[in-house]
């Protein structure tokens, strides 16, 4: 391995980190119905808070573009090296990326669009499985960030037993970075105020 090319692995894992960085959804909720989403509902730039207040085609455009920010740069690098180490600093730099903007002073989203996109290109299975339980579970509670939490918890156990088992460190300290972000969720979920995804009849 020459320094050509460790070279271009740290270069790339910056560009990783930068592309995921870019706050598709402010730029979604801004260019789509003028509303800057930090300003609003629960201040996040993620894909629920845009839906919430902006309508749900613009939840759902900035959901698909965070998926494909973790997506597309962990397919890139999977095509570049099959070094484990390698491809794990990807998946934890992306979703790190959209966690701890810089274009948004380190603030950002969740991480749970990215986090399944990172996952849906290195561990397909784990990473479908563990959105199915997470849909479960927001169609029988109503909370979102109780199946992102669901998401979050299954995605290592998931990838050890399924594969590839060598990404499952990744997986936990995707886990680990999801749930510190879920924190005022989980406050809420317990003390009983977290604002369901549907409204109540």
């Amino acid at each position: 391995m020459g320094l050509g090319f460790v070279f271009a692995c740290m270069l790339y894992l910056v560009l990783t980190y930068l592309v995921a960085a870019f706050p598709f959804g402010l730029a979604v909720a801004m260019a789509g119905c003028g509303i800057d989403p930090r300003q609003g509902g629960s201040r996040n730039t993620g894909a629920t808070n845009v839906a919430r207040l902006c309508g749900t085609r613009y939840g759902v455009a900035t959901l698909l573009l965070d998926v494909a920010k973790g997506l597309v740069p962990v397919l890139v690098a999977r095509a570049l090296s099959d070094s484990a180490v390698f491809v794990s600093l990807v998946v934890v730099l992306a979703v790190a990326g959209h966690m701890f903007s810089a274009f948004l002073y380190g603030k950002g989203g969740k991480g749970v669009a990215t986090t399944i996109g990172v996952f849906l290109g290195v561990a397909p299975v784990p990473a479908l499985l563990a959105v199915a339980a997470c849909v479960c579970v927001i169609a029988l509670t109503g909370f979102v960030s109780a199946g992102s939490l669901t998401l979050a918890v299954a995605l290592p156990v998931l990838v050890y037993f399924l594969g590839p088992c060598a990404l499952t460190p990744a997986a936990l300290v995707v886990a680990a970075l999801v749930i510190a972000k879920h924190r005022e969720n989980i406050a809420r979920l317990r003390a009983g105020q977290e604002k369901p995804w549907r409204k109540k009849g």
